[in-house]
């Protein structure tokens, strides 16, 4: 090596990268645990031959319906329905990061598509 140490923000992010890992293990397992069986894939893999916008709007269904989800089981725990308040906070965790990705998706495509304009220029 060039014996160059990482900086405590280097460490601060990998400390946040392992974070988010964890929760989203986390996450992953209470889905498993309370979805019916699901696709091995996750349901997010498009046949071959769809386009890019099938496997985006089907991606945004998806996020729509885990946040459905959570805001069902929300209610269910209003209504007295579902006792476990951990579950309920697991949903509303999930459909955060959902919505989350979603949004970081968007904007990376955002910024794709500005970068493709101005090389016309």
């Amino acid at each position: 090596m060039n014996g160059v140490r990482p900086t405590s923000g280097v460490q601060d992010v990998l400390a946040l990268r392992q974070e988010v890992l964890t929760r989203s293990k986390a996450l992953q397992d209470v889905r498993a645990a309370t979805a019916p069986a699901a696709p091995a894939d996750g349901g997010v893999k498009a046949p071959a031959g769809a386009d890019f916008a099938d496997t985006l709007g089907d991606a945004l269904q998806q996020v729509s319906a885990v946040q459905k989800r959570s805001g069902d089981m929300q209610a269910a725990y209003e209504r007295g329905e579902v006792t476990d308040i951990a579950k309920v906070m697991l949903a509303r965790q999930e459909a955060g990061v959902a919505f989350e990705a979603t949004l970081q998706v968007r904007n990376k495509l955002l910024s794709a598509y500005q970068s493709i304009m101005r090389m016309g220029s």
